[in-house]
């Protein structure tokens, strides 16, 4: 955590990521997953780079040294003095003990639990360019109790105390705000329960300097006992560079930005954008609620662990299915074993019907970052099977490079994970399917028509892009067809890997990738163009609904008008002709064969700029279309009916370089619009990022501008297989 003393706002304690914050940017530059990182955090007026180095030893993972450096902006008017805090606490396991010297600055804090051992982390003091001016440092500290990690926070913010004097190097002494002691806030008739939770041991060091400076912490693990030497000093600065040197060759190795002409400061933005990714992986405990049809309540799942990849830092720290498969497609050509290893943490959570909740939500930390009508999972609700496409790249990787230790692994795990896959891919197939033979249905659609424009498929992954507006069992939707065509045939190469029965799966492919079978279910002739079908009308609008006041009854003690839907033609059985990312399924998962008369409606829609072309990539949404950026509540803004977002923007690049490498009569056409969509999507990812400092979760279809929350270093990190030409 870090303060800022003596500014015009009382406190502002940063911790957690939070978009509040406004901070002019941060993420890690370089990480690699294992053993170091270098993260940048530009504050207002100052500059925090944060740096670890880990150093394996003894039998609990070994040591590793994070250093922090502030740097006030070139700009800033005098250097500011701010606050750091380093924490440690006890999760529920293990204690901690705090050594303090010098009155009141905490020295180090030893400590036991089941997984470390027994630790000892060292807080050094700070140095500065001239080593004198380390003396104005002031140092406090907090030892305490906590519940839970989410509520670190609020009890550093309730022990803070303005009774400390801070020596300036001027000489003038002035106030300033740091950890005393801490009192719980007290509730007057309190409403809440008490929190029954095990309280574990808490303990946070603070040092407060004003800026140019540089500190180090180093964490030593008790079981290492024949370490050379400690990890600080010229000899954390040595370890650094050799490790910034690996990362910048296995970089160039992996991706070869540099050889494709790339400029230094796009190659800087794409580390950034792989590290920020590799950085933001996280490993979560705990349980998910779920919804099931045989029960009245929702229940507690079994207690279960994910090591997962999120979305963004900020604003969905916690692992989403169908996001997963599409970061894994980047991590993996990085490092096929954290792949690996997520994918067997995320199929190691299905139930035994073969179910997987889409959101994961487990801990009492990532509970607390969540809405709670989005906290309870049901298990008839799907999300598309994207994991199968990082399965797939698995199967490339070691079917191009058998002999290679990096791939060998995967045979073993592939027949490990197989049981499990069947299963997961069965429940697809059963539970997901639709009114006709080999057609398929999400469920899980919104129930109550009447205050959504449209209702929303929160288990497409594209939430309030339009489908029917009437949502029934008769309903087949084109993106999950795509989808089970892709995940059947990637399942027959599994078991055919495996030397496993693997015809059923191929048949299924067959059939569900047959041109001719697709167009029956999906082919619109009055759009020309694949669609959804299902009880639809067009003729729906929000309208403001009517409340009746009595004469001479005040108006406010009446219901708030509310917009509802008002439908002027009654819905039928009909496609529902939206043009946007749902209708560009078949080619986006190269479902089309490469001769398909239909590829030249879906290039023509694509490059159409009054459809879905723009400067920046694919919007989702034709801008001719009737819900066009169209609110879906008076609350809901329009999310997937307009905006750029950099995923299936990804998979259309990736499909338009299949079709320009496969013979056929629209290779040509594929080719030119390939090498204009990924020079649009790339130079705009990274535009944004110089602009704004991040990288966003979706782009503006008319100005280009990131726009959602940030940063958003899941899927939008896909921009550096587009620049790798990696597909």
């Amino acid at each position: 955590m870090w303060m800022r003393q003596f500014s015009d706002l009382d406190v502002n304690l940063r911790h957690t990521c939070e978009q509040g914050d406004r901070l002019q940017g941060y993420g890690w530059l370089m990480h690699d997953g294992l053993t170091f990182g270098v993260q940048e955090i530009r504050d207002n007026d100052f500059i925090l780079t944060t740096e670890f180095v880990k150093r394996m030893g003894g039998d609990h993972g070994g040591d590793w040294t994070w250093r922090i450096t502030a740097k006030q902006h070139s700009s800033a008017p005098q250097a500011p003095v701010i606050s750091l805090m380093f924490y440690a606490a006890a999760d529920t396991q293990g204690s901690l003990e705090a050594h303090v010297e010098e009155r009141n600055r905490l020295a180090s804090i030893t400590g036991f639990s089941e997984e470390l051992g027994n630790f000892k982390i060292t807080f050094r003091k700070p140095v500065t360019g001239e080593l004198s001016s380390a003396k104005y440092a002031s140092y406090n500290y907090l030892q305490t109790v906590s519940p839970g990690l989410e509520k670190l926070t609020d009890i550093v913010k309730h022990s803070l105390n303005h009774r400390f004097v801070y020596n300036l190097p001027s000489g003038e002494k002035r106030h300033y705000i740091a950890v005393d002691t801490y009192k719980p806030p007290h509730h007057q008739n309190q409403q809440k329960p008490a929190d029954t939770r095990k309280e574990s041991d808490f303990v946070v060091h603070q040092v407060t300097i004003q800026t140019p400076f540089q500190i180090e912490v180093l964490f030593e693990s008790g079981s290492f006992h024949d370490r050379p030497n400690q990890l600080v000093g010229s000899i954390m600065t040595q370890e650094l560079e050799k490790r910034k040197a690996e990362f910048d060759a296995k970089f160039e190795r992996t991706f070869g930005l540099a050889s494709k002409g790339f400029s230094q400061a796009h190659i800087k933005f794409a580390k950034a954008a792989l590290s920020n990714m590799l950085g933001g992986m996280g490993y979560f405990y705990g349980q998910s609620v779920v919804q099931s049809v045989y029960n009245e309540y929702p229940l507690l799942y079994p207690e279960g662990a994910l090591f997962t990849a999120v979305p963004s830092r900020s604003f969905f720290p916690r692992g989403f299915l169908w996001d997963e498969g599409f970061h894994q497609l980047l991590l993996s050509k990085w490092d096929p074993q954290v792949t690996r290893e997520a994918i067997a943490h995320w199929i190691d959570l299905m139930n035994m019907e073969g179910w997987i909740p889409r959101e994961q939500i487990l801990g009492d930390e990532a509970r607390s970052k969540v809405p709670s009508e989005f906290v309870v999972q049901r298990n008839e609700n799907a999300n598309p099977p994207t994991l199968f496409l990082a399965l797939q790249e698995l199967i490339e990787q070691l079917s191009a490079n058998p002999d290679e230790a990096a791939f060998q692994p995967t045979l073993p795990f592939l027949r490990r994970l197989f049981p499990r896959l069947k299963t997961w891919f069965e429940w697809y197939n059963t539970t997901q399917t639709g009114p006709l033979p080999n057609s398929y249905r999400w469920r899980g659609r919104d129930k109550d028509t009447n205050l959504f424009l449209n209702p929303k498929t929160l288990t497409s992954g594209l939430d309030d892009y339009p489908r029917a507006s009437h949502p029934s069992a008769d309903e087949r939707h084109v993106d999950l067809h795509c989808w089970m065509a892709l995940s059947s045939g990637i399942m027959a190469s599994v078991a055919r890997l495996l030397g496993e029965p693997y015809h059923d799966y191929e048949l299924s492919h067959q059939v569900l990738s047959d041109n001719n079978l697709l167009n029956e279910l999906h082919w619109s002739e009055q759009l020309r163009a694949f669609s959804d079908f299902g009880n639809h009308t067009q003729a729906v609008s929000l309208q403001q609904e009517k409340v009746y006041v009595p004469p001479g009854q005040p108006r406010h003690q009446f219901p708030v008008a509310r917009l509802v839907r008002s439908v002027r033609r009654a819905p039928k059985l009909q496609y529902v002709n939206a043009l946007g990312y749902v209708s560009l399924f078949p080619f986006l998962l190269h479902i089309l064969q490469p001769d398909s008369p239909k590829l030249e409606h879906i290039f023509r829609d694509m490059r159409d700029s009054n459809k879905l072309w723009t400067p920046y990539g694919l919007r989702s949404l034709s801008k001719a279309d009737p819900l066009y950026l169209k609110r879906n509540t008076e609350h809901d803004a329009p999310y997937w009916r307009g905006p750029i977002w950099i995923n299936v923007n990804y998979l259309a690049v990736r499909a338009l370089h299949h079709y320009s490498n496969t013979e056929g009569p629209y290779q040509e056409k594929a080719a030119a619009l390939y090498e204009e969509l990924r020079t649009n999507i790339i130079n705009n990812v990274y535009r944004q990022y110089v602009e704004t400092g991040y990288i966003w979760e979706q782009y503006n279809d008319s100005t280009g501008r990131g726009q959602g929350s940030h940063p958003f270093t899941g899927w939008s990190a896909l921009t550096v297989l587009m620049m790798a030409e990696q597909y």
